[in-house]
């Protein structure tokens, strides 16, 4: 399945610095477009692809996602499986279509499409120069399943999450802090007092640490 998005490409031939960013339930790939002129001065490629799930949202308005949601129940392990092969694949195109720095490729998801980062940057941290998770949350059965849970050993992730947060609450953010310590990654995680958003503090820490990457 080919997978609608948007881009950002800076002028010059690149190779460039790359940030995929994944949106979460509900938005579409213009969400985390508006990151793009902050992120490494507008100087980095920014890609945003949009979910396969179309989601209603309110009368007349459709949003988009990973996999579907049932309310106080854990993803089904097959549509989220298939949501985060859908992202490989997309991934694995975009590199080869544009003018990607392999070594400077960074993952950041928001809320559902951290999860799917997660999924992609803990499963091939190879692949990857760090992952920011926005607002999201790592279940435990995905770290359970990771076949070398050795592998992310030292790499870069970022854990930024709001203590008000009504849709994902911190303590999902403190939990997936813990399991992310026994992978032994590069960790940085900060909390900030604001809800299921990106507020200007949370956006410059983020700035800070694309910055110590590229």
């Amino acid at each position: 399945m080919k997978l609608l998005y948007t881009a950002h490409v800076p002028a010059g031939d690149g190779p460039f610095p790359t940030v995929i960013a994944v949106h979460g339930w509900g938005a579409s790939g213009h969400d985390l477009l508006g990151l793009a002129p902050v992120l490494h001065g507008g100087e980095a490629l920014v890609l945003c692809p949009q979910g396969p799930v179309t989601v209603s949202v309110g009368p007349g308005t459709q949003g988009y996602g990973w996999f579907p949601i049932i309310p106080g129940t854990p993803p089904n392990p097959v549509d989220f499986a298939r949501g985060s092969t859908t992202l490989g694949a997309f991934i694995d195109q975009v590199v080869q279509r544009y003018p990607v720095d392999p070594d400077r490729l960074i993952l950041l998801g928001f809320s559902q499409g951290g999860m799917m980062a997660y999924d992609q940057a803990l499963r091939r941290p190879g692949r990857f120069r760090g992952l920011a998770a926005l607002s999201s949350w790592l279940p435990e059965p995905l770290v359970a399943s990771l076949p070398d849970p050795t592998a992310p050993k030292g790499f870069p992730v970022l854990v930024v999450h709001g203590t008000d947060d009504a849709m994902i609450a911190v303590d999902k953010a403190r939990s997936s802090r813990d399991l992310l310590r026994t992978l032994d990654v590069d960790l940085s995680y900060r909390e900030f007092p604001m809800g299921h958003e990106i507020r200007p503090p949370a956006l410059q820490v983020l700035r800070e640490w694309l910055e110590g990457l590229f």
